[in-house]
């Protein structure tokens, strides 16, 4: 469904991206790991096309991504607070979300029912601008935002930041009910070894802008990740 071959990013004289090749198939859930500087960030917004590489290409469903823009109706993704339109409130940035897709007013509200207790009554009807709420609200919007659109691929980068306990794990559970009943492609990258374990069924290692290892999670994929990132 996604796949990036040749792909490198280069700023002076770093190379912070150096993909050979990786596909990402339909319905898994896809965890990046790495520490600060592994290039992360760097690797989803080549996929969303936010930069270009400086060599390669990043194809969804076949199309290349800076070419084509069919991928955006199905894409669904939220890296950080510059994808938010932080001068509204929350219901005026939603309705702009929900125009964009054109989504009806019935879709709204089933939008609003379906994320009240993601949102625990912190997000709507507070009166405030986006940017007057705490870091973990925003990021409770964005995330939101993102999956407005019933989307067939997710892109969150660093999602659990920010969040309070109780948030963590009902994303947990909205992204695992996701990927089991609608076969939603959903990547993710985390520096929490715990929740990327719980969420992902496949967890990649980038090291320096290389993809050192690529793993199918199962019971020991915790421990594989703690022993290598105890010795890196």
């Amino acid at each position: 469904m996604i796949d990036l071959n040749n792909i490198t990013k280069i700023y002076g004289k770093q190379t912070v991206l150096n993909i050979q090749s990786l596909t990402i198939n339909k319905g898994e859930s896809f965890g990046l790991v790495g520490n600060n500087g592994a290039g992360k960030t760097t690797m989803f917004r080549c996929i969303l096309d936010l930069i270009r590489p400086n060599s390669g290409t990043v194809c969804i469903k076949n199309k290349n991504v800076a070419t084509d823009e069919s991928w955006k109706k199905f894409t669904g993704s939220y890296l950080d607070d510059g994808f938010l339109i932080d001068f509204l409130t929350p219901e005026e940035y939603f309705r702009f979300v929900a125009d964009v897709y054109q989504l009806s007013e019935g879709d709204l509200v089933e939008f609003y029912r379906k994320f009240d207790d993601f949102f625990n009554n912190e997000i709507l009807g507070k009166k405030k601008l986006i940017r007057n709420l705490s870091s973990g609200n925003r990021q409770k919007i964005g995330i939101a935002a993102a999956l407005m659109p019933d989307p067939e691929i997710l892109v969150l980068d660093e999602p659990f930041n920010s969040l309070d306990p109780t948030t963590q794990i009902r994303l947990k559970n909205l992204l695992k009910s996701l990927q089991k009943e609608k076969e939603i492609t959903i990547l993710i990258s985390s520096h929490d070894l715990n929740h990327i374990t719980e969420v992902c069924n496949r967890i990649d290692i980038l090291h320096e802008g290389v993809i050192v290892h690529d793993l199918a999670t199962n019971q020991d994929t915790l421990k594989v990740l703690e022993n290598y990132f105890s010795v890196s």
